[in-house]
């Protein structure tokens, strides 16, 4: 749906995407891949070694703060979102960074905010002490 919409846009409100073509451009993007990479690869570990799911609708067996948990709270979406933000330097449009930020904002109003709810239930004070300690995002 949302790459229909970014081509609509496009077509409709062309916008120079030269920039898309060139090696600063697949550089910047080789680049978000390794970002993507560290973070995506580094979560799943640490989820993996704590024997702990990755499915939303499944309960947590433990609140994860260290290692990659301690720089950001959600390092799988940061690492989606440089996974994003990669293809847009690769193959993408400026439509897809203008309309960024709503993707952003999705993301955390419809899952992170209801994760965040969840964790506060299920680990109360510990969930709370380390969301004061650590960002959202970077």
């Amino acid at each position: 749906m949302q790459l229909f919409l970014l081509q609509v846009l496009q077509k409709k409100f062309s916008l120079n995407n030269a920039f898309f073509f060139s090696s600063a451009s697949k550089i910047a993007g080789a680049i978000f891949i390794i970002i993507a990479l560290f973070f995506l690869v580094n979560s799943l570990r640490q989820f993996i070694r704590s024997k702990n799911t990755v499915v939303t609708i499944k309960p947590a067996v433990s609140l994860q703060t260290t290692g990659i948990y301690s720089i950001t709270r959600n390092p799988m979406y940061t690492g989606l979102i440089c996974v994003y933000i990669a293809l847009v330097f690769l193959i993408g449009n400026w439509w897809n960074f203008i309309l960024l930020p709503l993707l952003i904002a999705i993301v955390q109003t419809y899952i992170i905010y209801r994760e965040e709810k969840y964790l506060t239930r299920e680990f109360g004070n510990a969930y709370m002490n380390y969301k004061n300690k650590v960002r959202r995002w970077l």
